[in-house]
């Protein structure tokens, strides 16, 4: 499972020319998933997501988590976190978890970011469909993360 956080000023995604999720400011994360990954993944990554401090404290240190400064999460499917690139110019996306499976996933880690941070507000893109990501990325910081 890869996690691609960006903390933002404010994101939106939008299918077809309407705003299906809308935060202001806190991390829009892309959510990919491995073929070979399962949901004993979701509550370990749910967590260091929820309490990840990348947000400024009174010093200037990134010492804050998205729930401390009253942020919002933005979480967006993106099968495309598992390309591949090693051979010629098209990437090749073997490594990601079939759609089906990856649906499976993504709803049911939604499920546990809510069941963990039940006052932490978390809007979503639309699974499978075609995005237009909009956001204002915060200082910039993204980082990776993965799960095994």
């Amino acid at each position: 499972m890869r996690l691609l956080v960006q903390r933002v000023a404010h994101a939106a995604v939008e299918v077809e020319g309407k705003i299906v999720g809308q935060i202001s400011h806190g991390l829009l994360v892309l959510v990919g998933f491995h073929r070979s990954d399962t949901e004993a993944l979701l509550p370990k990554a749910a967590s260091k997501l929820i309490q990840l401090r990348i947000f400024p404290d009174e010093t200037g240190k990134m010492n804050r988590s998205v729930q401390e400064v009253g942020g919002s999460l933005l979480l967006v499917s993106q099968f495309t976190l598992y390309g591949r690139l090693e051979k010629g110019f098209r990437p090749s996306f073997v490594e990601a978890a079939p759609a089906e499976v990856a649906r499976s996933l993504y709803e049911a880690f939604v499920s546990e970011v809510r069941r963990q941070a039940p006052s932490l507000p978390v809007a979503t893109g639309l699974f499978g469909a075609m995005m237009n990501v909009h956001l204002l990325n915060y200082g910039p910081v993204t980082l990776m993360m993965e799960f095994e």
